[in-house]
């Protein structure tokens, strides 16, 4: 990457203009340039550089002054949301966003929490890597239960895509056969523990229709020549992913498309630009380009394009569209339909159990695998579906054995606590729930009508809620990976639901708000991304979901982008936008 790269103001009319370099807005950028487009990909936060900008790779925890813990005064100001994020510590809190100069609503009696990375590369630098195609269930799903409106697409309309974006991103995993969970073009799957297929066998006897297999990671098991071409080596199983990768061994922005996009030379990147709102031309109605506020010293500035793609996250898009008001679109632009910003969803990661696996004292694990073990969704269409409530949930986990880290907590004092924290404790293994949470237009984000932040944006004021459905479905995971373990042989099993504890967004697998859909009457976007009612404006991130599914989301942002950017571009060389 080099400087030359970096913009502020500009009179060129660019081809494409991305706003955001998420995993989405990544991809993006890299399929526009690759097919000869020049490209400016708008980024509101700093500049992370590959490599150089990973602070603290490598450093042990005994090199932090509180050994990674931030709890303080000033974390608790700036970070009062972040913290709550399972990646959150001394070692990364440098790529999460400031509450304190981030700030938004909730409704009164509820909450949202909302994780966010604002600099280049967004929460590709974040993310827990694991990647998942969606199954035609998933994108019928609403159609055959009545929940929400019917996905415009089906898995045939993806497939292909999912392949492109799996085969240059590196994803490791293992073939299945599963209908469900199709596979995907894989790399070799890390392995399993001894106890994790002592379980696999125990549920295959027990639970007929249900299998433990490999987690799928973006992870370079055994990387291919075009992932070397990449810069891109071999995972090394440290499992401090969220410090920044120099290896490049997990998918990233800054480890895959952001390098590619780079080498065609079409590609430019404005980044401290928050963009404030989309420029709409009543005349052509088209939007011309977008409207931003310097980052830094709130300076105004206008970009222009032939065509826009927003990839700024399930809110951050919407928040933009709301605020792009024009005399079309008085409720914000491409909202003749009334629900943008409606159907919020999150993943329901609210129950599951942890037991004790005897035996298997004689055998442990090699370095710190960044992946774990997958009970694919076993109620997967309607005939499957528990009594009480619709959809289904997987359940992730994985096992390790005690140690000092955790014995340290335990009552002891002299040499002999000392060399007994030198051994490995008991094998523990634990099943966690990843649910549904159906799409229902009373979850929603709006502008607030008073508030504005520092870049004089309206606040995003967020009211979303856990329905009966979802209480239900964890009531029922916390039972059912219970008896799994149960039936697997384990000890000493702790089961829990927390779902009246926990707020939406922790998932951080926020989608809905700018949904696809056939009738323009009741969605924003149409099976191609594109917006039904303004033909070259693009949403290619979570916003575009019509349903949460149970698998993690950002493979599919991956697929989705690639296909709405090759649509795009066909339809620009027709002179149809």
């Amino acid at each position: 990457m080099t400087t030359d790269l970096y913009i502020h103001k500009s009179d060129q009319v660019y081809d494409a203009i991305v706003v955001g370099s998420g995993i989405s807005g990544g991809w993006a950028a890299k399929e526009f340039c690759e097919r000869g487009m020049q490209t400016l990909m708008i980024e509101r936060g700093r500049v992370v550089e590959h490599r150089k900008d990973y602070v603290t790779e490598g450093k042990g925890p005994w090199e932090f002054a509180n050994r990674t813990k931030v709890d303080n005064l000033l974390v608790e100001e700036k970070h009062s949301v972040q913290k709550k994020c399972y990646a959150f510590s001394d070692m990364t809190k440098h790529f999460f966003g400031n509450d304190k100069d981030l700030p938004y609503t909730t409704k009164e009696g509820t909450g949202f929490d909302w994780i966010r990375a604002n600099q280049l590369g967004g929460k590709s630098l974040l993310w827990h890597r694991q990647s998942y195609r969606l199954s035609d269930f998933d994108f019928s799903a609403n159609k055959a239960d009545g929940h929400g409106n019917d996905w415009p697409i089906r898995y045939k309309d993806i497939e292909s895509w999912y392949s492109h974006v799996e085969k240059f991103a590196g994803i490791s995993g293992s073939q299945e056969n599963l209908e469900q969970l199709p596979n995907s073009e894989f790399l070799p799957p890390f392995e399993m523990t001894a106890p994790e297929l002592h379980v696999k066998d125990k549920i295959a006897e027990h639970f007929p229709g249900r299998q433990l297999i490999m987690g799928r990671t973006a992870h370079l098991t055994e990387p291919t020549q075009l992932h070397i071409e990449q810069g891109r080596v071999t995972c090394q199983a440290r499992n401090e992913c969220q410090k920044g990768c120099s290896f490049g061994a997990y998918f990233s922005t800054q480890s895959s498309t952001l390098p590619a996009a780079a080498k065609t030379g079409n590609l430019s990147i404005a980044p401290n630009s928050v963009v404030h709102s989309l420029i709409y031309d009543e005349k052509t109605q088209r939007v011309k380009g977008v409207r931003v506020v310097d980052n830094d010293n709130l300076s105004t500035r206008e970009y222009f394009a032939k065509v826009v793609f927003l990839c700024a996250s399930t809110l951050g898009s919407a928040q933009i569209m709301l605020n792009t008001k024009t005399k079309t679109f008085p409720n914000g632009i491409a909202n003749s339909s009334g629900v943008l910003g409606h159907y919020l969803m999150d993943h329901n990661y609210n129950a599951g159990a942890t037991g004790t696996v005897e035996g298997f004292d004689d055998v442990y694990y090699s370095g710190r695998r960044p992946s774990g073990i997958l009970v694919p969704n076993f109620q997967y269409k309607p005939s499957l579906y528990k009594k009480g409530y619709v959809r289904g949930y997987g359940l992730a986990g994985g096992s390790h054995r005690d140690s000092w880290q955790g014995l340290g907590y335990q009552n002891g004092i002299g040499a002999d606590f000392k060399t007994h924290l030198t051994k490995p404790g008991k094998w523990k293994l634990g099943l966690h729930a990843q649910g549904e949470m159906l799409p229902r237009f009373d979850n929603y984000m709006a502008l607030h009508p008073t508030k504005t932040d520092k870049w004089g944006i309206p606040l995003i004021h967020i009211d979303c809620t856990w329905s009966e459905n979802e209480k239900l479905m964890m009531a029922d995971a916390e039972q059912t990976a219970f008896d799994m373990l149960t039936k697997a042989g384990l000890k000493d099993i702790q089961s829990y639901n927390s779902i009246e504890k926990n707020n939406p967004g922790l998932a951080i697998h926020e989608v809905g708000t700018a949904r696809m859909g056939h009738d323009p009457k009741e969605s924003v976007l149409n099976g191609f991304n594109q917006c039904h009612d303004v033909a070259n404006l693009f949403v290619t991130d979570g916003s575009s979901f019509c349903s949460t599914a149970v698998q993690n989301p950002s493979l599919t942002f991956m697929a989705l982008t690639a296909r709405a950017v090759d649509y795009c571009v066909s339809e620009m060389k027709a002179r149809r936008i």
